[in-house]
């Protein structure tokens, strides 16, 4: 199977490596301890290899799954060895993951929008979402610094009114990243401050706007409502925005990063994902999980603090460096 071609670049593939070293090292401990005195994969290595699967956080349902297409390769080739494990574990978690044409990114790039009724270029609209804690303002400020290096006008919009700290910390990023941001007092419409960015962003001919909103999952419905109004009201400025709604999740926090995923896709259309916090977890499976559970392209992950650990997700190269 050639799924596996050389696609990043040396020092990015590096970052990837060391940004999982933790969920690797785990992985392969368990593992070895689940065939330890075999040489031959049996039913009695399988049930094992399920339950380093779902304690690594790749998820029930997408363990089950993996399971299967190795029931299958054993039942087809009657003496496999369990030597031969990693390589086919590789090979059947990517052949998984390419049942969809999506995590297939090498680089940072926004999609061309046609210009607006007035002649003015229409700037992609990024809305974000996540509770607080998971690395959103992080992850908003190392997108813009990763767009802004490829060219592109950013500007962002502190639509999370409801923390001081949340507009101080976007402040403080868009210093970081010298551009410009739009905010107002804490407290205020988060939908207005929304209109002021794509207002602001389409006077500027900006390429980029990325959007910041508030994570309060406690009651969904009133995020439900607060998120659909922030839509209405940028619609009034750019008919179509947001072009993308991305959900920014903790890889750390392993199935609750499942269950906030769940909340967040029932409360609005979610569609795309950042993992974030790689680096520092053990947990990276849940990146496996998440991409084929919820069909629901992961875009980015978190491998590092660095403002270049930031990276666009691309499943062969993340299969790669899990099972290396």
């Amino acid at each position: 199977m050639s799924f596996f071609k050389k696609i990043f670049s040396s020092e990015k593939k590096q970052t990837l490596d060391k940004g999982l070293e933790k969920s690797k090292t785990s992985f392969f401990t368990k593992l070895n301890k689940a065939v330890a005195g075999k040489s031959k994969v049996d039913d009695d290595v399988l049930d094992n290899l399920e339950e380093v699967l779902v304690t690594s956080d790749v998820g029930v349902n997408t363990t089950l799954k993996v399971i299967e297409r190795i029931e299958e390769r054993v039942a087809k080739d009657k003496y496999l060895g369990t030597s031969e494990l990693n390589r086919i574990l590789r090979e059947e978690i990517a052949g998984l993951l390419s049942e969809t044409n999506i995590g297939e990114e090498t680089d940072y790039t926004i999609p061309e929008l046609p210009k607006q009724d007035n002649g003015k270029k229409t700037p992609y609209v990024l809305m974000v979402v996540g509770v607080n804690g998971v690395g959103k303002t992080t992850t908003i400020g190392k997108l813009a610094y990763q767009f802004k290096k490829k060219g592109l006008k950013v500007v962002l919009g502190a639509a999370d009114t409801f923390r001081a700290a949340a507009i101080d910390q976007l402040q403080v990023w868009a210093d970081r990243v010298d551009v410009p941001m739009i905010k107002q007092e804490m407290g205020s419409d988060p939908a207005s401050v929304a209109f002021d960015a794509l207002q602001s962003g389409v006077n500027q001919e900006a390429d980029v706007i990325i959007i910041d909103t508030a994570g309060r999952l406690h009651n969904k419905v009133n995020l439900m409502n607060e998120l659909s109004k922030v839509k209405r009201v940028m619609q009034k400025v750019v008919g179509d925005a947001p072009h993308d709604v991305l959900l920014v999740l903790d890889g750390s926090t392993g199935q609750n990063a499942f269950e906030q995923a769940k909340q967040f896709t029932a409360a609005t259309e979610v569609t795309s994902l950042a993992v974030t916090k790689l680096d520092g977890t053990a947990k990276g499976g849940v990146v496996i999980g998440i991409s084929d559970q919820f069909k629901i392209p992961v875009k980015y992950i978190g491998v590092g603090e660095g403002i270049e650990d930031l990276q666009v997700f691309n499943k062969y190269e993340f299969v790669d460096s899990f099972f290396k």
